[in-house]
């Protein structure tokens, strides 16, 4: 087997769970892909919401110029958010998973655009961290105590191997299901070379001219989320392919999920860019 592997896809998401964007290069920061995950969306009491309450999320897309965010949705039209935070928006408090963050919201008119894209019977907020605080790290045991983030559920980045998506297609195929893209995955870096989930068992990517480092922390822990169709925003009924692929790679520690892609951290390289066709080394597993 090769010991490198190919950046055959680069994606970001700059709403946590709207939808993504390709790019071909992007740039390398310590809290993930630039401006990935940067805006989140949250309930009255500030509880942070995803596709695991509203699938309709998934049709919601997202643009960015030099200026705006630019959401878009069917029926609705678009609407603009600048990428600049602005001086007069309002500061508050919101939650992400166990995170207590503050936070700026991006105003009346956008919470009236997504509460009405979304048919939220409850008010819905646009929401970015305020410029100078830092989002408190969840498992420094696992990902570095300097390790930060925007609004991703856990590392700054998720690599996912198309060989595994490969591998769940055939299974699904097998027993007479639907296949799926890689979009339920929300990948941040989508790599070609190595076999099926091996890259479970390897410590990390290195960019092969030494410009950038990716560290593999541990296995990302699949939801529901996995179960939505990202063009309809719908689930299945019949909780696939989350259940095919407990099956074929449950996480470790819980049998009753499975695992998909690495958490993944920037060691080295911030500010440089990655970009498709980028070739990688398989920093092994060390010995142990």
């Amino acid at each position: 087997m090769s010991d490198t592997v190919t950046v055959t896809g680069l994606y970001i998401y700059p709403v946590k769970s709207l939808r993504g964007i390709a790019v071909n290069h992007h740039r390398l920061l310590p809290t993930g892909l630039e401006f990935d995950r940067r805006w989140m969306l949250v309930m009255p009491n500030g509880r942070f919401v995803t596709q695991r309450q509203m699938p309709k999320m998934a049709t919601i897309t997202t643009e960015l110029t030099d200026e705006s965010l630019v959401l878009s949705a069917a029926g609705h039209g678009s609407i603009k958010i600048s990428k600049d935070a602005a001086e007069n928006e309002d500061i508050c408090d919101v939650t992400i998973w166990r995170d207590d963050c503050e936070a700026t919201e991006a105003g009346a008119e956008v919470s009236a655009w997504l509460t009405a894209a979304l048919e939220s019977p409850k008010p819905l907020r646009l929401v970015r961290l305020r410029p100078d605080f830092s989002r408190p790290q969840s498992k420094p045991e696992l990902m570095g105590p300097a390790t930060t983030t925007h609004f991703a559920d856990a590392a700054p980045y998720l690599v996912v191997n198309q060989a595994s998506i490969d591998q769940l297609n055939r299974e699904l195929l097998d027993r007479g299901l639907a296949q799926v893209d890689h979009r339920r995955f929300r990948p941040n870096i989508l790599v070609t070379g190595p076999a099926p989930f091996a890259e479970h068992s390897s410590a990390g990517l290195s960019e092969i001219d030494g410009r950038y480092r990716l560290k593999h922390c541990y296995p990302c822990e699949r939801c529901i989320m996995t179960t939505i169709d990202q063009d309809h925003g719908t689930r299945d009924p019949d909780m696939q392919p989350f259940k095919t692929l407990i099956a074929l790679n449950e996480m470790p520690g819980n049998p009753q999920a499975p695992a998909f892609g690495e958490n993944t951290t920037l060691t080295e390289g911030s500010g440089n860019r990655i970009a498709l066709g980028d070739r990688l080394h398989i920093v092994p597993a060390a010995a142990g």
